[in-house]
């Protein structure tokens, strides 16, 4: 187990980086083990690590398990930082509330040290889970070894990587066992009011997803997308059109995405509807996810749909000197002097001046990172 974790490791992480590493350790079993295999990789890689423990507030024992991952970052000489999810819970939808909190602490932390990947627990269990989740009707995605953070503007520039994706739970278990290990086990993954634990009771006792699922790669889509100058994106139509349905349309999500600077994919059907009019190959405009899609007989174009200024969206941004911020999640702007930062003309391109600051477009980045076209650690 711990080979094939190395393996995944050496592949996707620069040995030697000053950047730290970052781990999410929830003191379960997964987590531990992923940190006890990652403590010994970074001693023979000339890397650092730090421990990262999120406390969700949910149960009254979390305190306490906070201080147990402490204790174990600690043993092992790690430095340690436990993240808090504050404030109101939803009473429905708690997990994806939950799961987003999560990314978005791990993301604003991982960014201050100045890591640019955290590394994650999740195992082929959790794979076969997420399948029979989806079976039953849920849009949960299956964890991918290597993808970007799903935070945004946090999570930009940052990456999730899963070393035990292709280790089964109970092997990590009798690895920790010889070891001397314990680990925490959450009651609340016995609690069959969500669809998470039933799945997990279902895979334990043999069950698996009808038909694995399938990732399209974008990858060659994104590679030959060229950016615009104002955050957009286009691309030739007889690409898109040469590529699978299923491919298509994920660089079509992700595209909207990078382009309008928003964080909620469009859903599948009216990704379909609007591949189907793509397909036609006649001139048409569209909107979708926040994005103005503009297609022609040889290009389509993706860009941000300015009517977001009229009803609220295109908010402005006001930075002081020296400082970094993101505005409508498409240009990363630091200022030179106190700056405010709107939407040119009610247009989609920002209003800023050459000595106002510097602004990097974020469109054509993301997309590369959402598609798999960066595919380790950035130097």
């Amino acid at each position: 187990m711990q080979l094939a974790a190395d393996a995944v490791l050496d592949r996707r992480l620069l040995r030697g980086s000053p950047r730290p590493l970052a781990v999410a350790l929830s003191g379960g079993g997964d987590s531990l083990a992923l940190l006890l295999i990652a403590d010994d990789w970074v001693r023979r890689s000339g890397r650092s690590l730090l421990v990262m423990t999120i406390d969700h507030q949910l149960r009254r024992e979390s305190t306490a398990w906070t201080q147990a991952c402490a204790t174990t970052a600690q043993r092992l000489g790690l430095p340690f930082q436990a993240l808090t999810w504050t404030g109101d819970k939803p009473q429905a939808g708690l997990p994806a509330a939950a799961r987003a909190a999560r990314h978005a602490l791990l993301a604003d932390a991982a960014r201050e040290a100045g890591a640019r990947v955290v590394l994650m627990g999740h195992t082929a269990d959790d794979v076969l889970e997420a399948g029979l989740m989806r079976a039953a009707g849920s849009t949960t995605p299956d964890p991918r070894e290597w993808s970007p953070s799903p935070v945004w503007p946090q999570g930009r520039s940052l990456f999730l990587l899963r070393p035990l994706l292709g280790v089964r739970r109970g092997e990590i278990r009798k690895w920790l066992t010889a070891r001397g290990e314990t680990w925490i086990d959450d009651p609340a993954n016995e609690d069959a009011t969500y669809a998470r634990p039933r799945a997990r009771t279902a895979v334990a006792r043999g069950a698996m997803p009808v038909t694995p699922a399938t990732l399209a790669s974008a990858k060659a889509l994104a590679l030959i997308c060229k950016p615009d100058d104002h955050g957009g994106l286009e691309i030739d139509q007889a690409d898109l059109a040469a590529a699978t349905p299923d491919t298509a349309a994920r660089f079509i999500s992700a595209a909207c995405l990078c382009a309008a600077g928003t964080d909620r994919p469009p859903s599948r059907d009216k990704i379909a509807r609007l591949l189907s009019r793509l397909t036609t190959r006649s001139p048409f405009v569209a909107t979708l996810a926040g994005a103005r899609i503009e297609a022609d007989r040889d290009r389509v174009r993706f860009r941000r749909e300015p009517g977001e200024a009229s009803r609220g969206g295109l908010t402005a941004l006001r930075l002081a000197p020296g400082a970094t911020g993101v505005w409508d999640g498409r240009f990363e702007i630091t200022a030179a002097q106190a700056v405010e930062v709107r939407a040119q003309n009610r247009s989609a391109a920002p209003s800023l001046a050459a000595d106002d600051g510097v602004a990097i477009t974020l469109a054509y980045p993301r997309l590369l990172a959402a598609c798999g076209a960066i595919e380790r650690e950035p130097a």
